[in-house]
């Protein structure tokens, strides 16, 4: 084994907490708790924006979970590829945690009723995914690295142009709700430096695997 190799799967673990971390840390920071947004809430916050409910916002709310998205897949299937050098706790973690990365994108205060709704078509669609793949993940390896990493490197693409393209263009919405322009925290920048260490990791673990 490369130590290489076992410095890389360290990496992706890195870059999943700091992903998640990100994602569930402050986009608007404020010194009152209750005002604070995180990655997560925006999807369900740009609902209630005045300018998204006049058409005026031409964006894809659920964009917002795309990094949820992401993540859950990150770690049902990194879970159980051999090239990633895990030991076997970490790996149960992953596997397990990728099922909750998945339930976030449930709606609140969910029904069975409510999941049939058109509104939230697409969040079942991409949790539907989710639990499917996390079920398949272990057969899933056969498939080889390669696969799983071309198609998270994409995802983490996608999850970072959308989702920060997204809070830009709400931002002067949100500036109006605020009464003043928004303080930025910190957690789209932590989730943009884990996509792209997650990417690093990715690439590294490929060519090093291939020598």
């Amino acid at each position: 084994m490369k130590r290489s190799q076992i410095s890389w799967s360290g990496g992706l673990v890195i870059a999943l907490v700091m992903i998640a971390a990100g994602y569930w840390g402050p986009w608007v920071a404020h010194k009152t708790a209750a005002l604070v947004i995180t990655g997560l809430d925006l999807a369900e916050y740009v609902k209630f924006l005045p300018e998204y409910r006049s058409h005026q916002l031409h964006i894809v709310r659920e964009g917002f979970y795309l990094p949820a998205l992401g993540l859950s897949l990150a770690l049902s299937l990194l879970a159980w590829q051999r090239e990633v050098r895990w030991p076997t706790a970490v790996r149960l973690i992953a596997w397990l945690a990728s099922v909750s990365a998945a339930l976030v994108m449930l709606p609140p205060a969910w029904s069975p009723v409510t999941l049939r709704l058109p509104e939230f078509r697409l969040q079942v669609i991409a949790i539907s995914i989710c639990l499917i793949v996390t079920a398949a993940a272990p057969l899933w390896r056969r498939a080889g690295f390669a696969w799983s990493a071309a198609i998270l490197i994409a995802l983490s693409i996608a999850a970072t142009i959308v989702t920060i393209a997204q809070f830009r263009a709400i931002r002067p919405a949100l500036d109006h709700v605020y009464g003043r322009p928004i303080d930025i925290g910190w957690g789209p920048t932590v989730m943009v430096a884990g996509w792209v260490l997650l990417d690093i990791s990715l690439v590294s673990l490929l060519r090093d695997n291939r020598r």
